[in-house]
């Protein structure tokens, strides 16, 4: 019988077929980390209630909000400073690993600290679960939009115009991130978390959130971040994270 040479199975092909793959995986590799939550909003602690309202104009809180708006104004000022809040404004795990690999003492990301970039990606994709329902609850207007002035990012006003400002979500997203980092690398604490602290003050400098909506921000981050470590799928990655930490701690 002829046997029919099937170019799909020649050793050539098969090579090409590996290398494009390992382009493929160099190029895309940190989608193959893209989770799902692990806990939904509606699973998350209710931030509506057990964290007060955003503040009434007429009060005193409002008059601080108001105050550090004037401050993060004078802040965009410093060019060093007004640089670092338009980097902090991209929010995407990505970027969170960069802005904060220095603080942490190692690079972060799915080729170098895979164990540590999964546990993370994970964590901080759930813990943004808690800011959605207070966010659609309040519909806080954004400072730039009260004021009717630019921010330092201006592409993102228009998206953001109709979004809620209160809690701060990049807040959370960059106090999550600092936070599991810190359990991972407690001797590094300090630094991470300063890091973090600077990252949600970002976006008062920038123009996007009152400093009302920053501080309750670190809160609900801190709530989600209780509530995470309840969900054993999670401790699995953290664990995992610390063993990866270990190893390169040795190895340096």
């Amino acid at each position: 019988m002829k046997q029919h040479f099937n170019i799909m199975d020649s050793p050539q092909t098969k090579t090409i077929t590996k290398r494009l793959l390992l382009i493929a995986f160099l190029i895309v590799g940190p989608l193959a980390f893209a989770q799902e939550p692990l806990i939904t909003k509606e699973q998350m602690p209710n931030a509506v209630k057990f964290l007060p309202p955003p503040p009434d104009t007429a009060s005193a809180a409002f008059q601080y909000d108001k105050a550090q708006y004037q401050w993060g104004m004078e802040q965009r000022k410093d060019d060093r400073r007004r640089a670092i809040a338009v980097n902090d404004a991209v929010w995407s795990v990505d970027n969170i690993c960069r802005i904060l690999s220095p603080a942490f003492g190692f690079t972060i990301s799915p080729q170098t600290t895979p164990a540590i970039y999964k546990m993370l990606s994970v964590g901080v994709m759930t813990t943004d679960q808690g800011g959605k329902i207070p966010k659609s609850h309040y519909m806080r207007t954004r400072p730039y939009v009260h004021y009717g002035q630019p921010t330092i990012v201006p592409g993102d006003e228009e998206a953001l115009r109709n979004n809620g400002s209160y809690p701060s979500g990049h807040t959370i997203l960059g106090w999550s991130a600092a936070l599991l980092l810190a359990e991972v690398n407690p001797d590094s604490a300090d630094a991470i978390l300063a890091r973090g602290y600077m990252y949600g003050q970002s976006r008062v400098i920038a123009g996007y959130h009152w400093q009302s909506d920053v501080d309750a921000g670190r809160l609900v981050s801190s709530a989600a971040i209780a509530r995470l470590h309840a969900d054993k799928r999670f401790l699995k990655l953290m664990k995992k994270a610390r063993k990866e930490y270990c190893k390169l701690k040795r190895k340096h």
